[in-house]
């Protein structure tokens, strides 16, 4: 058996996804499982080298972990000839700019979303990665959760006849961090450090609905920022100047319209933190996480309003479980896989910076669909 030692350069992995999904869960796990095997036999060994801003985190997380290889210099990691891809998880507005220079050395990038902080630079890192020949990819980790594939095996199986319509609740409290520690960083609630929720999630909800159910055709979209004021990781207060709340609508060609409610002040009374509700001619199925419910039309109920009379059944009870019937991995973990793959055996993969850029590009749509107070349409975008 061959091994080939592939060398990573990671930036941003002193973040929480960074550290948490990427590093650990994703890298690390390869690593304990004795490297990624290919079809040919040969056993992709992965070494990450730690990169970043702060020498201390790095240090600490290098030796944490008993890597050897970490640097503050991003170019000269780019520019020695072992470092093979290029990974970034920082902070959005500081992306581009490391993606171009990625590119620029001949790294294939694999890149967590958004890309950029606007559609033109996104569509730009697509091109320009296009033009340079290197493999490229973005994150689209929710496409590979065990909930989310359960249900693309009920739409590949043909069971919800016509879809007619997504419903999706997407949010939990984020603390203020006055008298409790807020449980995401505060650039998130300002814009001008790249956050807000539509940035941050829309683009997830175009992978999503692109891949399942069809392309996001229009977007009508209300974002608000229902906390004006937080405080930051010192204790400090300052204006949240970012929306932390959005309510969309998202016609899907095929007909089906969703809608998508997501949140970081609403307080959880669902089973998991994201569920969508899908319904169709056939049958309904209701997705999370991890879980996948479904009743098909021949076991619907026929309810009946009566609001003077109390309710005498669970309407829970009347779905049954789509079981398992696969061991599922980490989400994030199975994407490095496919990613691995598509570089070192050319094995498919559409989940490129192109498709990055349509989530960055819904995302702006969905802000100025707010701002104007209409509806947009969202053109189909190509290379």
């Amino acid at each position: 058996m061959t091994r080939k030692t592939v060398r990573i350069a990671m930036n941003g992995v002193t973040g929480r996804m960074g550290h948490r999904q990427h590093l650990v869960r994703s890298i690390l796990a390869l690593r304990e499982q004795g490297g990624l095997e290919l079809a040919d036999g040969t056993r992709l060994w992965p070494e990450p080298v730690l990169v970043g801003r702060r020498e201390p985190a790095l240090r600490e997380l290098a030796g944490r972990y008993g890597l050897e290889r970490w640097s503050t210099d991003l170019d000269a990691v780019l520019a020695d000839p072992a470092t093979d891809i290029y990974f970034d998880a920082q902070v959005t507005s500081a992306r581009e700019e490391a993606l171009r220079k990625a590119v620029a050395a001949g790294k294939h990038v694999y890149t967590e979303k958004p890309s950029a902080t606007s559609f033109e630079a996104a569509l730009g890192l697509a091109r320009l990665a296009r033009d340079a020949g290197v493999k490229h990819g973005v994150v689209q980790d929710k496409l590979f959760l065990p909930g989310l594939r359960k249900l693309a095996r009920l739409i590949d199986s043909g069971f919800f006849g016509q879809v007619l319509s997504v419903r999706g609740e997407f949010g939990y409290w984020v603390f203020e961090g006055d008298w409790q520690e807020a449980q995401r960083p505060s650039w998130n609630y300002r814009t001008e450090d790249g956050g807000g929720i539509v940035v941050d999630m829309f683009p997830h909800w175009e992978y999503v609905l692109h891949e399942l159910f069809g392309r996001v055709r229009s977007v009508q979209a209300l974002a608000v920022t229902h906390i004006p004021q937080r405080w930051d990781e010192r204790g400090k207060p300052y204006d949240a100047t970012a929306d932390d709340a959005a309510y969309g609508i998202f016609e899907l060609d095929g007909g089906a319209v969703a809608q998508i409610n997501s949140s970081w002040t609403v307080r959880v009374h669902r089973d998991e933190l994201v569920e969508f509700q899908v319904d169709g001619t056939h049958g309904s199925a209701v997705a999370g996480l991890r879980t996948c419910r479904f009743q098909h039309r021949s076991g619907t109920p026929k309810p009946v309003w009566n609001p003077d009379l109390p309710v005498t059944h669970s309407f829970r009870d009347q779905w049954q479980e789509v079981p398992d019937n696969e061991e599922f991995d980490n989400g994030f973990k199975t994407q490095w896989e496919l990613f691995l793959r598509h570089v070192y055996e050319d094995g498919p993969y559409r989940w490129d910076l192109l498709a990055g850029a349509r989530g960055v590009q819904l995302a702006e749509l969905g802000l100025r669909s707010s701002a104007e107070g209409r509806r947009v349409d969202v053109p189909e975008i190509a290379l």
